[in-house]
């Protein structure tokens, strides 16, 4: 089986679906002498028929001069389909090995066994799970990297922007949903964004889980599973500029106008409705511009550390001296600033927020952001916001909620108390005293509050 294994790398080396293939002649002394390996060629040979398990047959029969194989055993790295399993049946193998089980086409026991069938006249042993683990990874890496390039494929990036490689979202602590992107968007304009949907699509809740400055959806990975077993719908978008987003290269190329109609497209391309918008830092700053664009579409607001900045009123001394740190220092650690604020964070968990910067032309958003918040009446992103204030004041009719993480010197509790007060009907906050800036690292004890409150 080693051998098959080898000969299946060949087939992952030549683009084919990594499945080897060895057979050999059992002697009566318990020794064996190979007659022939072959991996899978459907693609290289244009031949339907040319399985690693057919390739090695034909091969040892035509050495042997007899289509008779008996005393042949047949090691193979993965079930065998029907048409290999009749093969083997018909040059009489005396026993086939496979490695893992394939559940969509096995032939010996996972959709048919040919093999146990009593009408044949033949028969052949049938032995499985022999290095079914080293078999199986295989298959999966194969797989997971053929995905991968599909997506490139139909998301070409751009000469503008870099691309954060996938490998370097392999394996985050407690994140294991499928990415999904889209790029076709008006304001997208050929740039592809990451998304996470997760749960059913006629959920009674949505919850529109936006991040902030330098997050990524990474931030409410606590959040998503008390909501899935809640049986609500998740989606969780990465602005451009981070997480699995692509990367533009220039500063310039991010607004607070662009960031905020990108959603708003995404939001209707993607028909949300029953809405609870959840928000955090930026996700708030442009989060709470949204819902007046369509009001029909939320029924919630999930508030935590955030605020909406009109222009006529000033920033937060905690927000200027942010400003001013990340303008001295531009290449600053994310992992080290979730780790400096969250000391229940594990080390892997701080490194995920690293996963999407891999070098500073990876950062052009991070550098961007903090200057962007709207300061003066005329800056951009200052009016709508001012006309978010008015909706969230006079008209907007759903429930809401707040969290407070009293530790945060950027957008702490001060902020957040003058936030409530514009936000129709939202009731007294709930307080976190031992929590900073990223109040959603504690997602699992709000999301459950969450569900309580939204879920009347």
């Amino acid at each position: 089986m080693t051998l098959a294994l080898a000969q299946a790398q060949l087939a992952v080396q030549a683009g084919e679906v990594p499945v080897g293939a060895v057979l050999v002649r059992r002697h009566a002394d318990g020794s064996a002498t190979v007659l022939a390996a072959a991996h899978n060629s459907p693609m290289t040979l244009h031949d339907p028929t040319a399985h690693a398990e057919i390739r090695v047959l034909r091969e040892a029969a035509r050495m042997q001069s007899n289509y008779r194989l008996e005393g042949c055993e047949l090691f193979v790295t993965l079930e065998p389909c029907a048409m290999c399993a009749q093969a083997a049946l018909h040059a009489r193998v005396d026993r086939v090995v496979y490695g893992a089980r394939e559940p969509k086409t096995g032939a010996a026991g996972s959709v048919v066994d040919l093999f146990a069938l009593p009408q044949l006249n033949h028969r052949t042993r049938v032995a499985g799970g022999v290095l079914a683990e080293e078999s199986a990874e295989l298959m999966q890496r194969f797989f997971q990297s053929r995905r991968a390039q599909a997506r490139q494929q139909a998301h070409p990036l751009r000469d503008d922007a870099v691309r954060t490689s996938d490998a370097r979202f392999e394996q985050l602590p407690g994140y294991p949903w499928q990415p999904r992107y889209i790029s076709d968007l008006p304001s997208l304009d050929g740039w592809r964004m990451h998304y996470l949907d997760e749960g059913p699509g006629d959920a009674p809740i949505t919850w529109l889980c936006l991040h902030g400055n330098p997050a990524w959806s990474y931030l409410y990975r606590k959040m998503i599973p008390v909501f899935l077993a809640h049986g609500d719908r998740i989606v969780a978008p990465d602005l451009i500029g981070f997480g699995r987003s692509d990367k533009p290269k220039k500063e310039g190329a991010h607004s607070f106008a662009w960031h905020r109609q990108a959603l708003l497209e995404w939001v209707e391309r993607m028909d949300l409705r029953n809405v609870v918008l959840v928000v955090q830092d930026w996700g708030g700053l442009l989060g709470l511009t949204l819902p007046m664009a369509s009001p029909h579409r939320y029924q919630g607001l999930l508030v935590m550390n955030t605020t909406l900045a009109t222009g006529d009123q000033p920033l937060s001394n905690g927000f200027v001296a942010w400003r001013e740190m990340c303008r001295k220092q531009p290449d600053f650690s994310v992992s080290r600033l979730f780790a400096r604020g969250n000391p229940r964070m594990s080390p892997q968990e701080c490194a995920a927020y690293d996963a999407p910067f891999a070098d500073r032309g990876h950062r052009a958003a991070l550098r961007a952001f903090p200057a962007m918040v709207p300061e003066q009446v005329d800056d951009d992103g200052a009016a709508v916001s001012r006309l978010a204030r008015e909706f969230w004041q006079r008209q907007w009719q759903g429930h809401s909620m707040m969290a407070i993480g009293q530790l945060d010197p950027v957008l702490g509790e001060p902020v957040m108390r003058q936030l409530q007060k514009l936000i129709k009907g939202c009731p007294e906050p709930v307080l976190l005293p031992e929590v900073g800036h990223f109040v959603p690292e504690e997602g699992e004890r709000i999301a459950a509050a969450a569900c309580r409150v939204f879920g009347r």
